[in-house]
């Protein structure tokens, strides 16, 4: 993949930008509380983070097919970048900077969705293309943790809007990076779904094609709903930490594991196993994924707590083969709308799941509430498969078997 001079324009803008947005999430939220001294209003900060994900996706989604691919990608993070650059704005009120924070996330679907659809044209169409999409994901989990390390240093030695001032660069330079580094192309068409010739029509009549299809729909539902569920560990991590008696440092490990077991399950799968092979463990990795969060029923100490973890983490393995099949899927003049639908999706469901998470351990133990995660998880991920077993097509994918889009191991282009 680095041997494609634009991949590496591209992932370097994607590392830039994800510790753009993490530091200017962990200084904002030291922000607000610093100027309101409200917990909620701290808390509110990061949950502005993903909210907005389901307006932009829906009815922003036209843009990734509607403009050239690399306008897109540009315009946005100089969005991203004038936003944070007005929360550093000494005059601006906190709702202002709540705003401002909803803005770049409402912008985020559409950036990610038009860089996975443009990722089709530099890499193919073919394995390069999946390996392509792993990488960027192992990078989102592990620049996350790095972000929020250095966000942590930086708050050591500047002041909250000093931090937040660093995110304005490194959004700059992404718009660079993709400015200078990556082709410009002609848009996809949307004339053949009938948008009207209007953003909000191309947005959401690719909404209404891309979720019609039953085929699509079921794939999306096997991305979303281990997603809703997921969550729940690190929702309740603090107040699990506590019913066991665990210290701070043992709380950073229990945030840190579930990345590590994802991280280290998408490494294994792009490096160690061919296409075909990635193909045949979507469905068993999906369907068994969950099933660590049981451990949690018997109120487990550290060390299973984070072997659970861990394990739930490898879990997501089964993503790798399943960006294939979305893309086989999925018509190209749609390619950008679903992406940025698919998006805004798996970020919403994320900010449900751990609303739903807390709002249970309101009522019940917390161990009660992550074991219980696990087994409803489970049960709607096999009610899923069983759909997506329903719509795989007669030739090409086959889902336990050995067959894969044809081609798919030779198909590799660099645009």
């Amino acid at each position: 993949m680095f041997r494609v001079r634009e991949f590496r324009a591209v992932f370097a803008a994607h590392l830039l930008s994800l510790l753009g947005v993490s530091v200017s999430e962990l200084a904002l939220t030291v922000l607000v509380y610093d100027l309101t001294g409200s917990p909620l209003l701290s808390a509110l900060t990061f949950a502005l983070g993903l909210l907005p994900y389901a307006v932009g996706g829906t009815l922003f989604a036209g843009i990734a097919d509607r403009y050239p691919a690399r306008r897109v990608l540009v315009v946005c993070d100089l969005v991203c970048a004038c936003c944070v650059a007005v929360m550093v704005l000494p005059g601006t009120p906190v709702g202002g900077l709540l705003a401002l924070r909803c803005a770049v996330a409402a912008v985020a679907p559409v950036f990610t969705g038009t860089r996975a659809a443009a990722l089709t044209d530099i890499l193919g169409e073919g394995d390069l293309y999946v390996l392509g999409r792993s990488l960027l994901r192992i990078i989102s989990q592990s620049a996350l943790l790095i972000g929020f390390g250095a966000g942590g240093l930086l708050l050591a030695a500047l002041t909250p809007r000093g931090a937040i001032a660093v995110a304005v660069g490194t959004f700059c330079c992404s718009a660079l990076l993709l400015r200078f580094g990556t082709r410009a192309r002609p848009a996809r068409s949307v004339a053949a779904d009938g948008g009207g010739g209007t953003l909000l029509g191309d947005s959401l009549s690719g909404t209404r094609a891309v979720l019609a299809d039953r085929r699509i729909r079921a794939l999306m539902l096997l991305f979303w709903v281990p997603a809703l569920f997921v969550v729940a560990p690190e929702a309740l991590a603090a107040p699990y930490a506590d019913a066991i008696g665990a210290g701070p440092a043992a709380l950073g490990l229990m945030m840190c594991a579930m990345a590590v077991g994802h991280i280290g399950a998408e490494l294994w799968a792009g490096s160690a196993l061919g296409p075909r092979t990635r193909s045949r463990i979507v469905l068993p990795a999906a369907a068994l994924g969950l099933l660590p969060l049981l451990l949690y029923a018997s109120r487990p100490g550290m060390v299973l707590t984070l072997v659970s973890l861990v394990l739930t983490g490898v879990g997501a393995a089964y993503v790798i083969g399943l960006d294939q099949w979305f893309l086989d899927a999925v018509p190209e003049a749609l390619r950008g709308r679903a992406m940025t639908l698919l998006t805004a999706g798996l970020m919403t469901v994320q900010g449900v799941g751990m609303a739903l998470a807390g709002l249970a351990a309101e009522f019940f133990p917390v161990h009660q509430v992550v074991a219980a995660s696990g087994a409803v998880g489970t049960l709607c991920t096999l009610l899923v498969i069983r759909e997506v077993r329903a719509t795989r097509p007669r030739s090409g994918e086959h889902v336990l078997g050995t067959e894969v889009r044809d081609g798919a191991d030779h198909h590799v282009t660099n645009g």
